[in-house]
């Protein structure tokens, strides 16, 4: 298994759908910046937005065991190898994210099981 290099391209605030559906005081994304970056293989980086793991968790994964020999979805969506261009699910607030698949070996050979 192989870690995924996540990096933050871009915070976006639609500020109409705030005004018109979000919280009194809703701010864009506190966080995280854009440019920071995360390395992952199975489990959530740590200080990584519990409702953005839950969007990318599966194309980190994908990435982390192998899925970088052809284009996601036959290449109708990304045009290179081994990337995924995701978002979070905040419609208000989106974060988007560059998952890059690396060379570097995870820590871990194994998933562990958790005692039921």
């Amino acid at each position: 298994m192989k870690k995924v290099k996540i990096t933050v391209l871009r915070k976006m605030f639609n500020e109409d759908l705030v005004k018109e559906y979000g919280a009194v005081g809703l701010r864009p994304c506190p966080m995280l910046r854009e440019g920071q970056v995360f390395y992952a293989d199975y489990a959530k980086p740590d200080g990584f937005c519990d409702e953005a793991w839950k969007a990318i968790y599966q194309y980190v994964f994908a990435l982390a065991h192998g899925a970088t020999k052809e284009p996601f979805y036959y290449g109708d969506w990304i045009s290179k190898p081994g990337i995924a261009i995701c978002s979070c699910n905040d419609g208000l607030r989106p974060v988007i994210f560059k998952l890059e698949a690396t060379d570097e070996e995870s820590q871990i050979d194994y998933i562990p099981v958790q005692d039921q």
